[in-house]
């Protein structure tokens, strides 16, 4: 079996950095993007598994770049798991609302965004 595959869209070196090196330890297969429409490219190209969407981000924010992706045939398969810094509950049910699967507030413990992703990645395994 392939090593899952996370798409990171996030404009913080840091936090990509940060998230990749935890991903990759764990088995993941990581693609990086640094912003909504570059994301957008790269989950059409290469077709992740599960997207981790930052919202605050030049260009497109991560809740329009949900929106397209969550609408467009190409990618509305892959659950997006927002990660923010952004903790108010309207944020929340706004990324819901532009079709995210989840949303974890930065900072996120490692436990918990494993955790997070390999629900939806158990999920695609048993239905896809």
């Amino acid at each position: 079996m392939t090593a899952p595959h996370v798409l990171i869209i996030d404009d913080s070196l840091a936090e990509t950095r940060i998230f990749t090196v935890l991903l990759e330890k764990h088995g993941y297969k990581v693609s990086v993007a640094c912003n909504g429409q570059e994301g957008i490219q790269v989950a059409k190209a290469r077709q992740p598994d599960v997207i981790l969407m930052d919202v605050v981000m030049p260009l497109l924010n991560g809740f329009q770049a949900t929106r397209e992706l969550t609408r467009s045939s190409e990618t509305a398969h892959i659950p997006i798991i927002v990660c923010s810094s952004k903790s108010a509950d309207t944020d929340r049910l706004w990324a819901m609302r532009q079709g995210a699967k989840a949303y974890l507030v930065k900072p996120v413990s490692a436990n918990l965004l494993l955790d997070t992703i390999a629900q939806f990645v158990l999920r695609k395994g048993q239905h896809g």
